[in-house]
């Protein structure tokens, strides 16, 4: 971390820093399936493509013709097999069939069991990005209390200084609370 020479820096750095774990999240709980057809889904499949491992949606277009499948058009033929490879040893369930042109992964409803699962899952990757917010928190609020110690600031600027750090956050753990809320609604059917 780099040294934070006044109250201002420490505040900026603290957003800059929550702002972050707000956008992993974002990204993170993306990639959960909700019962619905989603692009995103297969982010995290890597291919092993002429010794380089490549993101899924780099080797072609990906469309959702409807609601249950996803289709995935390579650029180049010879990588359908690959694909096919890499989403079924995925961690995902899935089963994509190909007929050499093109990958289809038909998305099967989820049963109750599954929805639990993903929500468990879902509030296992909220408390880690919470636990990040309180890091960062931590983190800042050792460099005021070191500027104070330092007389770098004042007792009142510290004391301001942490209570603007304390808004910073809550909001944006609120911000990563709301997500949840909606994903998991999304993930229940509701």
């Amino acid at each position: 971390m780099t040294t934070i020479g006044s109250t201002k820096e420490a505040t900026a750095a603290a957003k800059t820093r929550m702002e972050k774990a707000v956008d992993d999240f974002r990204k993170e709980i993306a990639t959960l399936r909700t019962g619905r057809a989603n692009a995103t889904l297969l982010d995290g499949i890597r291919v092993d493509y002429h010794g380089t491992p490549m993101p899924v949606n780099q080797l072609g277009t990906m469309t959702t013709p409807d609601p249950t499948m996803i289709v995935i058009s390579p650029w180049d033929p010879s990588v359908v097999p690959l694909i096919d490879k890499a989403i079924r040893t995925s961690d995902l369930g899935l089963n994509p069939t190909n007929d050499g042109k093109v990958v289809r992964v038909p998305i099967p409803a989820l049963t109750e069991d599954r929805r639990k699962d993903m929500v468990k899952h879902l509030h296992k990757v909220l408390e880690n990005h919470r636990t990040a917010v309180r890091n960062v928190r931590r983190d800042i609020k050792e460099a005021i209390d070191r500027l104070e110690k330092d007389k770098k600031i004042s007792q009142d600027e510290q004391k301001r200084s942490l209570e603007e750090l304390d808004k910073i956050s809550q909001a944006e753990t609120k911000k990563i609370e709301e997500l949840s809320a909606t994903k998991e609604k999304e993930i229940m059917g509701l």
